[in-house]
């Protein structure tokens, strides 16, 4: 009978161990790491956002160069139209 108090009582100390290690491990979670993680992810998706933001500009630069390059016709072809010179009008 002893013996079987000695095996719960061990038994009973290992749970409250499994618990108490949890539930600190929780605590550190929930108040150092978790935050962390949020925030570098929040520097991450910014910083690809302000990558993205970049690319565009940049596209949108090269765009605007090759409009302002064409001239009336160049432009109307461009748009899928047909240049009528005697009228200079695209139709």
């Amino acid at each position: 009978m002893i013996g079987l108090f000695y095996i719960f009582w061990g038994a009973r100390q290992y749970a409250i161990g499994a618990i108490g290690g949890f539930l600190l491990f929780s605590a550190i979670n929930a108040l150092l790491w978790l935050p962390e993680a949020r925030e570098e992810g929040r520097e991450l998706e910014r910083a690809a956002s302000l990558k993205r933001s970049m690319e565009l500009i940049e596209q949108r630069s090269r765009t605007n160069a090759e409009i302002n390059a064409l001239d009336d016709a160049g432009l109307c072809a461009a748009l899928g139209g047909r240049w009528v010179p005697d009228k200079k009008l695209c139709e």
